[in-house]
């Protein structure tokens, strides 16, 4: 082969993994053990953008690299294949979602295939599946069978619960359960019927069913998880959201809320996910009090981290969903609360969190009494406070708290000034003169440290509270009213959920005529026909979560035709957990927190072996779409509108903005239109219509017009007013979107300037973490660079002409610190640093004009996890028979890296003329000769003898003439 034929050499080496299984993962290897793994995608229609290969190459160079250094690699990749764009089309065109998954599918293994990723295809597991979620199933029942044993920290089977009932009753034993509920002795127990023992364990059981607040998209006919909603609207759709009380499966996170929150201390993730999770999980210690309300007899309960402030409360405030608003809303004000409440419950929690600058609410017209003071307080309600969180109450302090503040100064409360507890003996005197409201009796002169235990004992004493560590994480919602999910294997008998046998698994998603919930309003399953347990029970019409199937999906990787088990133990205790994960820090307070729970309860049953199931994170950055606008003439013709090239269209906005004066000449620069600032992009805005352009038709920024004319038939007859003969585009950078038509496919890229491109481009691009635009114009210089390196090999006529001569120093110096700087790179996931290196190498080769096997074959190793296609091809003309994934990652020499030599700057009278090499233990006198011998150096003397020589070692020599 004389020419560099990328597209030839990547099919070729394409075809030979696949035939050879050249990456085939095994557990009973000998070999050291490395997991990479990437969050496997959603197989949408669209198929993969030059965006979605950002983490596979990274992880792609680090599983390659990890196998030239003799570790067995288990480099998986799947598909997340349940979800809602498929049952939305499928809502749309009564298609099967299983036909458009499938297609879908298809689509990204063509092009994840064609970018020469090292996946072994034989492990890919799809969520979808029924031998897959056959297992995730099966999870699901262990969790419905097991509750949380404060007392051991870890789950347990709900079997022995249900034994230390029959003999002690729940009144010692240590137990995560529902708030609520009720403390019961043996007999008790046994005096109870199944259905009421059912309905007690419920409220133990780690998965189990409840009336809870969720998000309801009508819409979409489903409940969202908070992470699919943003500002009251879908995340996919945009539909609008409401709060609803709705029966739903729930799992009993929040028994692991304090594992999760220590967890973090022990993995290696990126710290602003870890602070995402702890803020999220919200762990508080404070109190929990009652407050008695006027005139009734329930009590609100409150939870406060500062029990000290108590005495500055001048109102308490509700959530909207609150149990109690609708108990104590007097006559007068139950109008204006019902009008509030139907306005809150279609903002979700997200919105009402972050949101600080509204304020609104609504009085109930009852009092509350500060069991402190006796004194009456106003209750309230307000979104601001969320049902979930706490006890759904907060005891309103203005003066500590900016939310309250902003309330009470909204609807005229009082503001007491209070006394920071925090603050030392002699501020408290003088804030008691000022008539700051303190109790000297109970905290004065103590520390908040000091003051918190003394306050909990009165309250305690009391009656009227207790010490509470409180979570602002909440049980997650595990139900979906779709039918493209997972079946809950579930029926219920009396009302009371029963789960199926382990032998009839997995229960499968049954036929139905049309993937809408039923004219009764049940969820799409509803209309199944004769779908019955033992022809007489009903199943839960409800399927599971998009988080399900990625809660575990590593460990089916380990093990994926394993009919008897999710995976082997074999499997589980050699891979353990997964060494490298790489995807998007969206994914935070979802699937990364979702996978951890699952993991350690995985882990508390013994079917596992490690608690953590990522030992390290790293979020890939965005690479985002460069956009390119035409400029329409807003004052022309509809019929007949005209384009003006970008630098044309600005000097028109001046000129129609200022017809009398004069039009400065801007050069032909694109970048002018930021340079200019905002006034000019307003000015061009105000006269003309900027509208996107298909990127693919545009190159170097300059559109070609007869592709434009046919994409967009309706401008076939428009004007183009040019510069320089050509149609320059306006730019702008923004997300990758099929609107904006900046989409760039890899199979375009890959087809012109091949895969091998395409992966060191986008790692040159910028750190992976990084968010950064992309710009088809680099693509040419990585190209020139791999014709470079495969002209190292070859002669003028193209053939293949390695010698086997001794490398020069020189060569070797190249060489070994190409290998250092390579390895040190990829050990901290520096990969653009790594493209600049090889660039920087072979340009030194070339010169050298190098093309000795003992420089060229170790380099051609170190190069192959970037440029695999190519590395593999050149490794065969090298005479090896193997691939070249099979070969030993070179070890760098520091003797060659040791600096002998010199360059000195050598000037005439200081003026520096030429540069000499000259070795570090060079005698002076040596020196002095060479430096007169030089020719080039000669006719800078003019036949004159140098007065005197000066040389300063390792730095500079001059001659004075």
């Amino acid at each position: 082969m004389s020419e560099y034929n990328f597209s030839q050499i990547e099919k070729k080496w394409q075809r030979y993994w696949e035939d050879n299984k050249t990456f085939k993962a095994t557990a009973n290897s000998s070999k050291p053990k490395y997991y990479a793994m990437d969050m496997f995608p959603y197989p949408s229609g669209a198929g993969l953008h030059v965006g979605h290969p950002l983490g596979y190459i990274a992880s792609d160079i680090v599983s390659r690299f990890k196998r030239l250094k003799g570790y067995n690699v288990l480099h998986p990749m799947g598909f997340d294949s349940f979800g809602l764009p498929a049952e939305q089309y499928a809502i749309q065109t009564g298609q099967h979602p299983a036909i458009t998954t499938e297609e879908n599918i298809k689509r990204y293994v063509e092009q994840l295939k064609n970018l020469g990723f090292s996946f072994d295809w034989e492990l890919e597991v799809r969520t979808s599946d029924s031998g897959y979620y056959k297992w995730t199933q099966w999870i699901f029942m262990q969790l419905f069978n097991s509750y949380y044993d404060l007392a051991q920290d870890k789950a347990a089977p709900i079997a022995d619960l249900v034994e230390l009932f029959a003999t002690q009753g729940n009144t010692q034993e240590q137990a995560a359960c529902d708030e609520e509920t009720p403390v019961f002795t043996a007999e008790a127990w046994q005096q109870m019927d199944d259905k009421q023992q059912s309905e007690m364990l419920l409220k133990y059981r780690l998965t189990y069913v409840a009336d809870a607040v969720v998000n309801w998209c009508p819409a979409l006919g489903t409940v969202l998880a908070n992470d699919e909603v943003k500002d009251g609207v879908s995340e996919r759709g945009g539909y609008p959201v409401e709060r609803k009380l709705m029966r739903q499966w729930m799992m009993r996170i929040t028994a692991y809320a304090e594992r999760l929150l220590q967890g973090l201390d022990t993995i290696d993730w990126p710290e602003p996910i870890k602070e995402m999770q702890r803020n999220w999980i919200g762990k508080s210690v404070g109190a929990e009090m009652s407050f008695a309300v006027e005139h009734i007899a329930e009590k609100i309960k409150v939870f406060t981290t500062r029990v000290d402030t108590v005495y500055g409360v001048t109102f308490l405030v509700l959530a909207p969903e609150h149990e109690l608003v609708e108990k104590i809303t007097t006559v007068e004000q139950r109008d204006a609360v019902n009008e509030y409440v139907a306005v809150a419950k279609n903002r979700s929690e997200r919105e009402r969190m972050t949101d600080v600058r509204t304020v609104s609410g609504a009085f109930t017209g009852a009092y509350a009494i500060n069991p402190f003071n006796n004194e009456k307080i106003p209750v309230y309600i307000a979104d601001y406070v969320l049902a979930g969180y706490g006890t759904g109450a907060v005891m309103a302090v203005p003066s500590g708290d900016q939310r309250d503040w902003n309330f009470a100064t909204h609807f005229g409360l009082p503001i007491i000034p209070i006394l920071d507890a925090q603050k030392d003996a002699d501020t408290q005197a003088d804030a008691t003169k000022e008539g700051h409201y303190i109790n000297s009796d109970i905290i004065n002169g103590l520390t908040y440290a000091e003051a918190l235990p003394v306050l909990v004992k009165f309250l305690e004493e009391n009656s009227i509270g207790k010490a509470r560590v409180n979570f602002r994480m909440r049980d997650a919602v595990f139900s979906r009213q779709r039918y493209w999910g997972e079946p809950v294997p579930v029926y219920f008998k009396d009302g009371i959920p029963h789960l199926i046998k382990e032998s009839e698994l997995p229960l499968e998603l049954p036929k139905i005529d049309a993937y809408l919930p039923t004219e009764t309003g049940e969820p799409p399953l509803g209309r199944a026909v004769d779908w019955k347990y033992e022809e007489q029970y009903n199943y839960e019409l409800s399927t599971m979560p998009g988080w399900a199937g990625s809660s575990w999906y590593w460990y089916r990787y380990m093990d994926p035709q394993n009919d008897e088990a999710f995976a082997s133990e074999e499997a589980i205790t050699y891979w353990r957990d997964v060494d490298l994960y790489i995807g998007g820090s969206e994914h935070a307070t979802g699937h990364l927190l979702y996978s951890r729970f699952w993991n350690k309860f995985l882990f508390d049953m013994g079917l596992v072996v490690e608690e953590e199931p990522f030992k390290k994170l790293i979020n890939q950055g965005m690479i985002q779409g460069r956009s390119n606008f035409v400029y329409r003439l807003k004052s022309s013709d509809k019929s007949a509108p005209i384009f003006y090239s970008l630098n044309k269209a600005r000097e028109k906005a001046k000129a129609l903005s200022n017809p009398l004066g004069a039009v400065s000449q801007l050069n032909n620069d694109a970048s002018n239109l930021v340079t200019e600032g905002k006034f000019s992009i307003d000015l061009l805005q105000e006269h003309f219509t900027p509208l996107h352009v298909d990127v693919n038709i545009v190159e170097n920024d300059v559109l070609n017009l007869d592709a434009f004319q046919k994409w967009r038939p309706e401008y076939a007859t428009a004007e183009f007013v040019l510069e320089d003969g050509k149609y320059v585009c306006g730019v702008e950078i923004e997300k990758m979107s099929k609107s904006k038509y900046n989409v760039v496919s890899p199979d375009d890229i890959v087809e012109r300037q091949g895969a091998d491109t395409l992966r060191m481009y986008e790692m040159f691009l910028g750190p992976l973490e990084q968010f950064k635009p992309w710009n088809t114009n680099g693509m040419d210089g990585v190209l020139k660079f791999l014709k470079r390196f495969w002209k190292l090999f070859h002669d003028n006529d193209g053939k293949f002409a390695v010698s086997d001569e001794a490398p020069t120093a020189a060569e070797l110096k190249s060489l070994h610190k190409t290998i250092r700087k390579v390895e040190e790179d990829v050990e901290r996931f520096s990969f653009n640093t790594s493209v600049s290196t090889f660039m920087i190498c072979v340009n030194e080769l070339t010169q050298l004009k190098c093309n000795k096997r003992a420089i060229l074959e170790p380099l051609t190793i170190v190069l192959s996890p970037y440029a695999p296609h190519l590395a593999e091809e050149l490794w065969q003309q090298l005479g090896h028979s193997e691939s070249i994934s099979h070969a030993s990652y070179p070890e760098w020499n520091e003797a060659y890296l040791v600096e002998n030599t010199f360059e000195y700057p050598v000037s005439v009278n200081g003026k520096m003329r030429h540069k000499m090499n000259f070795a570090l233990d060079m005698p002076r006198e040596e020196i002095e000769k060479a430096v007169l011998a030089d020719e080039q150096l000669a006719r800078f003397l003019d036949g004159k003898a140098p007065k005197k020589i000066i040389i300063v070692p390792n730095k500079i020599i001059n001659v004075v003439v």
